[in-house]
């Protein structure tokens, strides 16, 4: 069970492990031992709310595939066990940032006196270019 807040809970039921080799560097034991855990919680058919579910769909992130199932691999540590807890830690914080709302932005309009200082600057400046203009000779 991977306790996301004091109200939400994902089963472990829901979570599906698998062990893979790591890549990069790392000598025999690299080769030889299947150390990276790979992570895929499919979202459409966990048992988070609703609006937590099409956040995390509308999320752009590449650990998201097009079916709606999140894939994140772990391969820091050479510990399996490790491995397993930082890909939940991974999915935790994930899940934390769709549950966070952000505010709907309101349309402001500038003030008076910040639209009389952009026409300033734009009169001021049209003058600076105006002389340096060529005088022509009569």
């Amino acid at each position: 069970m991977l306790r996301i807040n004091h109200q939400i809970t994902i089963p472990a039921a829901e979570l599906e492990f698998s062990a893979v080799r790591a890549q990069g560097a790392g000598g025999q034991n690299v080769n030889k031992v299947s150390s990276a855990i790979q992570l895929r919680f499919d979202i459409r058919a966990s048992s988070l709310p609703e609006n937590c579910k099409q956040r995390l769909l509308s999320m752009r992130d590449r650990r998201l595939n097009k079916s709606g199932v999140i894939v994140i691999k772990a391969q820091r540590f050479r510990s399996q066990e490790k491995n397993r807890q930082e890909a939940l830690q991974r999915l935790r914080d994930m899940v934390r940032r769709a549950l966070v709302q952000r505010k709907t932005r309101l349309a402001t309009k500038p003030t008076l006196r910040s639209r009389q200082k952009r026409l300033d600057s734009k009169s001021r400046r049209g003058r600076t270019k105006e002389l340096r203009r060529n005088i022509p000779w009569e």
